[in-house]
């Protein structure tokens, strides 16, 4: 009979490495952080402190590509003159980035 039953090896198997999961995991996670969560939070960081910068006199771009003058700025919006006569009132989350003085007139 023993020709047909055969030996157990199940005893005998290796047991897993528990880091052998949990370590790419953790490089995984630690390549996120540093390609993708930490550029984005120092965008963050300075797209703040740009819209807490802004004053009077700023020539600034919108998002949606309007360029203008601040003329007056509250706690969530700002009013840009954007042709002689013409203000319109944005949202400050929308200013991308400040131009340097005198490129509405060059433009």
């Amino acid at each position: 009979m023993e020709f047909f039953i055969s030996t157990a090896y199940a005893q005998d198997a290796p047991q897993a490495d528990p880091f052998g999961f949990f370590l790419p995991m953790i490089v995984i996670f630690v390549a996120f952080y540093f390609l993708l969560i930490r550029p984005q939070q120092k965008r963050q960081k300075a797209h703040t402190a740009l819209i807490g910068a802004l004053s009077t006199g700023d020539e600034v771009l919108t998002a949606g590509g309007v360029l203008g003058k601040v003329t007056a700025v509250s706690e969530h919006y700002a009013t840009l003159q954007i042709a002689e006569n013409v203000e319109i009132k944005v949202q400050k989350t929308t200013v991308s980035a400040v131009v340097p003085k005198g490129t509405i007139d060059a433009a």
